[in-house]
């Protein structure tokens, strides 16, 4: 299992007039935790692009517990669980300072060629990255 946490203070324009956060700012939250995970990793989104690969998102879920509001830190906790063939999956949940489950949900993401934008199985140079990590 590879897992990674990322802090994030919620900000004033992530919220609604309530001051709690707008739903569709967890999707955002999710992209920050899974690039975190793998720049901590040593394989930054941009070393995977240059290689040729992009990572479209096949799917998103997230499911809502409490709300967040303003003011308060956000833990974003990532995880991938397997090795990816044809997409790769990444766990998220999301804690507030006082540790409650605020949300949870998992993107798929699929593997394409940059050049030709036909979707391909993860590369040799991936796959090996996460059986070093996972």
């Amino acid at each position: 299992m590879m897992q990674s946490e990322l802090f994030l203070d919620v900000r004033y324009y992530e919220t609604d007039q309530m001051g709690i956060v707008h739903h569709s700012n967890y999707v955002r939250y999710f992209e920050c935790g899974r690039t975190d995970m793998l720049k901590k990793a040593g394989l930054p989104i941009e070393k995977i692009e240059e290689a040729g690969v992009m990572l479209p998102v096949v799917s998103v879920e997230c499911r809502y517990k409490v709300p967040a509001r303003l003011g308060d830190i956000l833990k974003i906790v990532s995880i991938i669980d397997s090795l990816p063939l044809a997409k790769l999956t990444i766990r998220n949940e999301i804690f507030n300072q006082d540790n409650q489950l605020v949300a949870e949900g998992k993107v798929v993401l699929g593997f394409i060629d940059a050049d030709s934008r036909r979707p391909v199985r993860c590369p040799k140079m991936l796959t090996e990255f996460f059986e070093k990590h996972i």
